[in-house]
């Protein structure tokens, strides 16, 4: 045998302490990595919902156009059982203007990549609209508990572009749950808990805590029941 190619063998293997040292700096690295990743992956969810809602918006404005300036407006509830500022009820407004076919299988932008719940339970719709959007002041002055929105039917009112006072403080649709910030218990719109991505009547899309939004007719940072309906400010920075 080759005593010198022994040697040489012997000096290329790494000894167990060694091996230990490697591990070591391997788990020290991924925990300092796997919380910037997981903050990374979670602000990319957070752009692309917010992408989602610049695409509801143009889609929207294209519907306005179409329609003598007015948005989406129906009777509540719709003939399949859901109020139109559901996400299942308004997707069919604005499906003429966003690519393909919407429905439970193919969402496109009416779902956020980050929302757990809406998969299975609302159809993939992550999205809700505002019910003043298609109610006057006086109607949305005239309701002051969250059950009003499901469970008491008023005449639809098409409402203009041109009658959103405060375009840059009306929240038109927005993410229902707290997608970003999971809750344990998370009541959508009937919480003061969570932050949300908001698109506002003008067009702009901010992401905010729930306990930035105003106090509604029903007492929660709920956009269907903005005081004063269109006429009436969501948010005030």
């Amino acid at each position: 045998m080759d005593e010198r190619r022994t040697t040489s063998d012997k000096r290329r293997a790494f000894t167990l302490i060694e091996l230990l040292v490697v591990i070591a700096i391997v788990g020290l690295l991924l925990s300092i990595l796997t919380p910037s990743l997981i903050k990374a992956r979670s602000t990319a969810m957070r752009l692309a919902c917010r992408h989602n809602l610049k695409q509801i918006n143009l889609a929207v404005n294209l519907y306005a156009n179409a329609n003598d300036d007015t948005y989406p407006c129906a009777e509540d509830p719709l003939p399949a059982g859901y109020w139109l500022w559901m996400g299942r009820g308004w997707r069919s407004f604005v499906e003429p203007y966003l690519s393909g076919h919407i429905d439970v299988n193919n969402p496109s932008v009416l779902f956020c990549p980050q929302d757990h719940t809406d998969p299975a339970t609302y159809e993939s719709t992550s999205y809700a609209y505002s019910m003043a959007f298609y109610h006057s002041r006086d109607q949305i002055d005239s309701m002051s508990d969250m059950a009003d929105t499901y469970t008491n039917p008023q005449p639809a009112v098409p409402q203009r572009c041109t009658d959103v006072a405060h375009p840059s403080r009306k929240i038109l649709i927005a993410e229902w749950f707290s997608n970003h910030t999971p809750l344990d218990d998370d009541n959508g719109w009937w919480c003061w808990q969570g932050s949300r991505n908001y698109l506002f009547a003008d067009g702009q899309v901010n992401f905010l805590e729930a306990d930035q939004i105003r106090p509604a007719r029903d007492g929660f940072p709920d956009a269907n029941l903005t005081i004063h309906g269109l006429k009436g400010i969501d948010y005030r920075p």
